[in-house]
């Protein structure tokens, strides 16, 4: 059988709230609807509402030991490493969903104590264990992931492949899974994708063989080659959804590959990663804290979900521009077998969707937007009879803007009576700067409170702009004064918002 994995992260201790058994459960149904059947709980043992949702939800689980880098310990530490092991496993040992008792990831990296690096000790350490888990449960599989020594005493192992991301292009991924199946007798990819900061696109996202393209305005120039993308990509939504399209598109075809795991689901707090678009944000997820679906959550959903659905990629990408006469691919990601597109009322045609096509599964178009408003239209009938569709609403232009000169603040009441304060970078003819994704910080003067601190796009006072938008939730706390708001960067003064 295919496992078709999704690894949920836990929040991390220091950014927001603890998380609720109803947020817990709806997290896990999230990650059901993708069709997902197999998720691997990481680093460290989950809330026991997670536990029951997979039991529930008919999900297999891989458990995991808190030995997460750090390397190996002290006397103390080993006793009190068996220990947490044989709690997991009695706690667990009668849930159905488990199927996997992981004895760490990444051990020997970053050691904690005076020679905890020493992979002598580390593979002498967990050769124990591996015999402890297996005398404490005889019937299920042992893994760790990333640590090369071991590779052999455990049942399952995970390599570390992230290619397209860390290093390589995501069109090498096939090449390296084919070398992995050789070497290790029981292989599961645990770990691939990349970071993505909601609403943020490009028109030419960088390729799949590591490349920078020209973007439209001018004539072709000489690619550059990019060697690591998670430094230097523009974490657009694209390059994030044609990457899971690429690596999904191979383990899917390859019936010889158990199947392979995405970090991570929901973007997580990190007391790492200050300069991230979101600051302390790990956004690696398919969708963001707050639960926002992002393209590549789709992407997922297009393979693995039996619920017939279309999606027409995408509907944080509203804003757009192009030279005159220039045609743009639109993929649709859907599991039904044929899907049709129109635009502007025009019938576009229909595509049958073959699973060895990129991208999208064959269900991708090249259309020419006229300048303003244009509608696209997905449709497709299933198999009783009934017809699914989308629709997303494009605003196209031909003027390329120039330079941001400026930031300009508006508001609008959201349902809970809280604000939405939103900044626009503006170039000096008051175009939306759809290049532009510098920082901006927000600051309330007086009469209310943001929502800060809370990892979200909307739930920062310091965030990167999405094609030059950002915004903050504001709560007003008297309404005997305005409220005033602030957004200034490192480019441009404080602009301000008064509200009566």
């Amino acid at each position: 059988m295919l496992l078709r994995g999704t690894h949920r992260h836990e929040e991390h201790a220091g950014v927001g709230a603890a998380m609720s058994n109803e947020q817990h459960r709806a997290d896990m149904e999230l990650i059901k609807e993708m069709g997902t059947n197999f998720v691997r709980l990481a680093h460290y043992p989950q809330d026991p509402e997670i536990y029951k949702a997979c039991d529930e939800l008919g999900m297999l689980v891989w458990d995991e030991l808190p030995w997460c880098r750090g390397g190996v310990g002290t006397a103390n530490w080993k006793p009190n490493t068996k220990n947490m092991l044989t709690e997991i496993i009695n706690q667990n040992y009668n849930r159905p969903s488990v199927i996997i008792w992981s004895l760490g990831n990444e051990m020997y990296w970053l050691p904690d104590f005076e020679d905890g690096g020493n992979k002598e000790k580390i593979t002498e350490f967990l050769s124990e264990i591996n015999d402890l888990a297996h005398k404490l449960d005889p019937t299920r599989k042992t893994a760790i992931r990333k640590y090369y020594e071991g590779a052999e005493i455990v049942d399952v192992f995970s390599p570390s492949i992230w290619s397209g991301w860390y290093s390589g292009s995501y069109k090498n991924y096939e090449k390296a899974i084919d070398l992995y199946k050789k070497e290790y007798k029981s292989f599961l990819h645990a770990e691939y994708g990349g970071s993505s900061h909601l609403g943020r696109h490009s028109e030419n996202p960088i390729t799949g063989e590591g490349e920078i393209q020209a973007d439209g305005w001018e004539e072709a120039i000489t690619q550059n080659d990019v060697a690591n993308i998670a430094q230097i990509g523009d974490w657009s939504e694209n390059y994030i959804v044609d990457l899971f399209d690429w690596h999904l598109r191979i383990s899917e075809n390859d019936s010889t590959f158990v199947g392979n795991v995405q970090w991570a689901f929901k973007d997580f707090g990190t007391p790492l990663r200050p300069e991230n678009a979101i600051p302390y944000m790990n956004q690696k997820g398919l969708v963001d804290r707050a639960g926002n679906k992002k393209d590549a959550f789709y992407v997922f959903k297009s393979y693995w979900s039996k619920e017939p659905f279309t999606y027409i990629e995408s509907h944080t990408w509203t804003e757009r521009e192009g030279p005159k006469g220039l045609a743009r691919d639109v993929s649709v990601y859907s599991n039904c077998k044929e899907v049709e597109l129109s635009l502007n009322g025009q019938n576009l045609g229909s595509k049958k969707r073959d699973l060895k096509a990129f991208p999208a599964s064959g269900l991708n178009w090249n259309l020419q937007f006229k300048e303003g408003e244009n509608v696209l239209v997905s449709t497709s009938k299933t198999s009783d009879g009934k017809t699914v569709s989308d629709q997303l609403i494009i605003n196209y232009r031909f003027t390329k803007n120039s330079k941001a000169e400026g930031l300009k603040l508006s508001y609008k009441i959201l349902e809970n009576g809280n604000y939405l304060v939103t900044a626009i970078a503006q170039d000096s003819n008051g175009l939306r700067c759809l290049d532009y994704q510098n920082r901006v910080y927000f600051q309330c003067l007086s009469g209310g409170e943001t929502m800060k601190n809370l990892g979200t796009p909307t739930g920062s006072e310091s965030i990167e702009m999405a094609n030059g938008k950002a915004s903050i939730e504001v709560k007003r706390n008297t309404k005997n004064r305005p409220l005033e708001m602030m957004v200034l960067n490192q480019s441009f003064k404080g602009t301000y918002l008064t509200i009566q």
